[in-house]
């Protein structure tokens, strides 16, 4: 969920040599936990909730796995949550500045904060559709931020960094997924999540049976 805030917190890191396996490892174990989760709750339980976490229930003996589960999305949130405000406070003021001017104590303390903070408070107290809710911000937004935005910035940092190293020679830091195909295989897996997810919606709320 913070992949976007990599940048801002690599950034600062003096010795980046081990960065790569660290990063590696994280997202790695963070695979690992949710397949685990996600495999138990499709062998086990004829119905899942909507917020999977909910389909396990609490048992007398031994409470505690149960809670931790049903918790999981809160411990998310909590650390995630933050994170995710201040990158989007922090691009809200990045999209708005204008060059040689400062923002007054108001709007830099008080506006773009605000900004980033309320939309997700106030859609998460007047909705309680969670798949309606996850269907539009997971593959309309999501999409959006996770593949099309980032394939777009990389298609148009290549062609500048294109042009410099045909003034300074090769790039060392090429990635391994550099070739264009990549790019065009995330514009594709963005349209058919999208159309999915459309297809998906029109026939659950005008009424037809799915599946």
């Amino acid at each position: 969920m913070c992949q976007h805030s990599l940048p801002s917190i690599i950034t600062p890191i003096r010795n980046k040599r081990r960065l790569p396996a660290l990063l590696l490892l994280s997202f790695v174990t963070v695979f690992i936990f949710y397949a685990i989760v996600s495999f138990s709750i499709a062998f086990a339980f004829d119905k899942v909730e909507d917020e999977f976490t909910n389909t396990f229930t609490i048992p007398v003996a031994t409470p505690f796995p149960s809670y931790f589960l049903r918790l999981f999305p809160v411990f998310v949130l909590t650390t995630n949550f933050p994170i995710i405000a201040v990158t989007l406070r922090n691009n809200l003021k990045t999209l708005f500045h204008r060059r040689g001017a400062s923002y007054p104590f108001v709007v830099d303390r008080i506006v773009f904060p605000l900004a980033a903070l309320l939309p997700p408070v106030c859609i998460a107290l007047i909705t309680e559709n969670l798949t309606l809710l996850v269907g539009v911000t997971g593959a309309y937004a999501g999409v959006g931020v996770q593949y099309v935005i980032p394939a777009t910035l990389v298609w148009q940092g290549r062609r500048r960094v294109a042009e410099l190293v045909a003034q300074h020679g090769r790039n060392v830091h090429r990635s391994p997924f550099r070739h264009v195909g990549w790019l065009i295989l995330l514009g594709v897996w963005s349209a058919v999540s999208w159309g999915f997810v459309t297809f998906y919606l029109v026939l659950k709320y005008s009424g037809q049976e799915i599946g």
